[in-house]
């Protein structure tokens, strides 16, 4: 498991992350979400040693990270590093072989990961030639080809065409599956409402929400939404009990159950005085639980 703990980091009199602390856990993607200059990137950095807390720690298990740990993590940062004069499999061999790869294995595990991306035909290819896209798939599997025992990625889906997304999206699926903690942040909150299993949601330097994506809606009303025979008015739901009719648009109706009731009772009370299309819970999308948490 990769955990921070309580960090601190100041720039003189200005403080960018205050008392951070998360965990990462294995085989699990936690999307790592915040308005710019909310503090992630910072964050990512001293995880990775490449900043240093004014206070704080960095935790492998139970102990600090030492820099030796920290060369076999992954790493994608938000400004990417490759040579665009060097040729693709080239390139992700001499970055495995940095990390005491022997040559034929790192030429093996380049192919495969070039597969899994679709980047198959162009192993051969000058970086520079490749589109922009397909120059960032190159760095996510530069990241991976040491086969890292944990992933760091700043922004990895930014400027991705969905195509290019869900390969990547399979791959660190993949990539987790073998225990491997995943740390990535983004904008795109849909993506990481598919994609995480936890979520931390920074604000102005702080951690104002994390858990579980599901956790993250405890407390909510059971909201559903309901389209009834297309001839039939759902207005006349307000006169339910322990229902709180949202909106109505003819046969379509969204609705909150302020009671205990089970929505299986509910469903079959409404059926027995009209006919039911479609019933099914109406879940807040991660984008207005992240509103509402950095108000």
């Amino acid at each position: 498991m990769l955990s921070v703990r309580g960090l601190i980091r100041t720039y003189g009199d200005k403080t960018v992350l205050d008392d951070v602390s998360f965990d990462v856990l294995p085989g699990r993607i936690t999307g790592f979400v915040g308005a710019n200059g909310a503090g992630k990137t910072t964050t990512m950095r001293i995880i990775l040693g490449v900043l240093a807390p004014s206070a704080g720690t960095v935790h492998w298990g139970d102990a600090p990270v030492t820099t030796q740990l920290r060369r076999s993590f992954g790493y994608m940062p938000e400004e990417r590093g490759l040579y665009p004069k060097m040729r693709v499999q080239d390139q992700l061999v001499f970055f495995a072989r940095l990390h005491g790869a022997a040559k034929d294995a790192a030429a093996s595990r380049a192919i495969s990961l070039l597969d899994r991306l679709g980047l198959g035909e162009q192993a051969q290819d000058v970086l520079e030639t490749l589109s922009l896209g397909n120059q960032q798939r190159v760095q996510i599997a530069a990241a991976l080809m040491h086969e890292p025992v944990a992933l760091v990625l700043d922004e990895p889906f930014s400027g991705l065409d969905p195509i290019a997304v869900d390969s990547m999206m399979r791959l660190l699926r993949e990539e987790a599956s073998g225990q491997v903690p995943v740390l990535f942040s983004s904008h795109q909150l849909d993506l990481v409402e598919r994609l995480c299993d936890d979520v931390v949601v920074l604000s102005h330097g702080r951690v104002v929400a994390s858990g579980p994506v599901e956790s993250m809606r405890v407390g909510e009303r059971f909201r559903y939404r309901i389209r009834l025979a297309d001839d039939i008015d759902a207005g006349w739901l307000r006169e339910l009990p322990g229902v709180e009719v949202v909106e109505v648009d003819g046969p379509r109706a969204l609705l909150d159950i302020v009671g205990d009731e089970a929505a299986e009772n509910l469903l079959k009370r409404i059926m027995s005085r009209a006919p039911v299309r479609e019933f099914a819970p109406n879940r807040r999308a991660l984008a207005d639980i992240f509103k509402e948490a950095v108000q």
